[in-house]
């Protein structure tokens, strides 16, 4: 099975409200972020941000509304593209 056959949504979303999490890849605008060029760099890898939105895409993933202060976005990612961050 490919992993994009999966059903995230048949399992409770990864990460909560509030959760501090950080980019691990570069994401870049994929044309849903207004005002940004198509292949602009919207969050570094690395960058940290804070879970403020779940919402589902296709009946299939689910979408994270992530607030990254440093730049002011909200952007939204997958689960494949986050990880927690440790708060000790």
């Amino acid at each position: 099975m490919r992993k994009e056959d999966v059903v995230e949504l048949e399992d409770p979303p990864r990460f909560d409200y509030g959760v501090k999490v950080c980019s691990r890849k570069v994401i870049r605008n994929d044309g849903t972020f207004p005002g940004r060029q198509v292949g602009d760099v919207l969050v570094d890898k690395g960058e940290v941000g804070y879970v403020a939105s779940i919402g589902t895409f296709l009946q299939q993933f689910y979408i994270y509304g992530v607030y990254f202060q440093e730049r002011g976005y909200f952007v939204g990612c997958r689960a494949k593209e986050l990880d927690p961050v440790d708060e000790e």
